[in-house]
């Protein structure tokens, strides 16, 4: 591997059209053929209005909207986990997206251990995913990694709450974070600017890890420059609203107040466009890439080294092993299975031929009866021709009678 390592690469002109520059081109009909996937958790406190934002970005009704519930008495007292999916379609390109939404979480009196049940349910879908690794037949993998997490932060105008700094902190390796302020439209422009400041101040403060999209060294002046516009909005004050207002004539998508409206498409009244345009637009493959090959490579590194060189291993081989023997009894089955089809075919064939044999004898044995009449017929009619042909014959010999004559 050393002598490899050091071979040098020349690059090489090449003197005529080879055709490997179509493989972006092979890469996008596989893909539309194959479909994509992504899942999107969302995090916050009832009432910030995170199925409206979900069922905003997509344009569609994704995430119902829950119902208000009292926590603090006969409710559960802990965080629920709810998936939603839906397979959606645009210009024939298929996405099969899953949105988990987390009530509960921030809506009890004690909230100390709200971000246990998330961070187990993200846990999991790692543990899930390394499992499948490890399986003999590896063809139908199934990813359902969490590959971004919204935490929708009040709109207090102050701070970080302390549940707000500790769920960032235990899930910001596990999950790309993208923090987002609810209902902006409560704050002024300034009192945005302000709590934008104080939010990352705190972040930084607590070393949380958030998402900011990568820049690359091939990307086009104008992709590195959205790529600014986009981490200088964040965090995203966002505004959700799958309902539409008329104003000057035109139809949009905002919340109307008596001093104005609120437009959800304009990048002036909140940063929804910016918010969209990295999660869907431009980032969402980026999200899963940095999901698969980042966040989980090092989940699943502190997992087989925390079961030393051979513990994990040794749960795998076991696991393989039961693997294997569920699949050779499903083997087993499927043979038994088709042997007795084949008997069952065997025998119905055997019997058809046995009737067919039956059948053919019997019509042999009908026809030479019949053959014989024929012949036993044809000898009478023979002796009764021949009997006839005599008696002809006797008469035409038998002498005439003489009669008496005169002289």
């Amino acid at each position: 591997m050393a002598d490899l390592a050091q071979i040098p690469i020349v690059k090489k002109k090449l003197n005529g059209l080879v055709g490997f520059h179509n493989l972006p081109n092979q890469v996008h009909r596989k893909s539309i053929k194959k479909g994509f996937h992504f899942t999107i958790m969302v995090v916050g406190e009832s009432g910030l209005g995170k199925s409206t934002l979900i069922n905003t970005l997509f344009n569609q009704t994704i995430a119902p909207k829950a119902e208000a519930k009292d926590h603090t008495h006969d409710g559960p007292k802990t965080v629920e986990i709810q998936p939603f999916n839906a397979d959606i379609d645009e210009n024939g390109v298929r996405l099969r997206l899953t949105v988990i939404d987390t009530p509960g979480f921030g809506d009890f009196v004690n909230n100390e251990d709200s971000w246990k049940p998330i961070l187990e349910n993200i846990e999991s879908r790692f543990d899930g995913y390394l499992e499948q690794e490890h399986r003999v037949n590896r063809k139908k993998m199934v990813d359902n990694r969490v590959h971004a997490c919204l935490y929708f932060i009040a709109p207090t105008g102050h701070s970080l709450k302390p549940i707000d700094i500790e769920f960032m902190k235990r899930l910001a390796d596990r999950v790309n974070l993208i923090p987002v302020i609810a209902k902006s439209d409560t704050l002024t422009e300034a009192e945005v600017k302000a709590f934008k400041a104080k939010i990352l101040e705190d972040i930084a403060a607590h070393k949380i890890q958030i998402y900011y999209p990568p820049t690359y060294d091939i990307d086009d002046p104008e992709s590195v420059k959205e790529n600014k516009e986009i981490i200088a909005r964040i965090p995203f004050a966002v505004v959700g609203s799958d309902k539409e207002v008329e104003v000057g004539g035109r139809k949009v998508r905002g919340r109307r107040y008596p001093w104005g409206v609120i437009e959800v498409d304009n990048e002036n009244h909140c940063d929804f466009i910016k918010l969209r345009q990295m999660l869907i637009r431009t980032h969402m493959e980026e999200l899963k890439e940095y999901t698969n090959e980042v966040l989980y490579e090092n989940y699943r590194t502190a997992k087989l080294a925390a079961h030393g060189p051979d513990g994990y291993h040794q749960g795998s081989a076991a696991k393989s092993e039961e693997e294997r023997q569920a699949h050779e009894a499903k083997m087993s089955k499927m043979e038994a299975e088709m042997k007795a089809v084949f008997q069952q075919k065997v025998a119905e064939k055997e019997a058809k031929l046995k009737q067919s044999e039956d059948e053919l004898y019997a019509r042999h044995r009908e026809m030479k009866e019949q053959l014989e009449r024929q012949y036993m017929e044809l000898e009478e009619k023979k002796k009764r021709l021949l009997g006839a042909s005599i008696s002809s014959s006797m008469d035409k010999n038998k002498p005439k009678p003489r009669g008496f004559g005169f002289k």
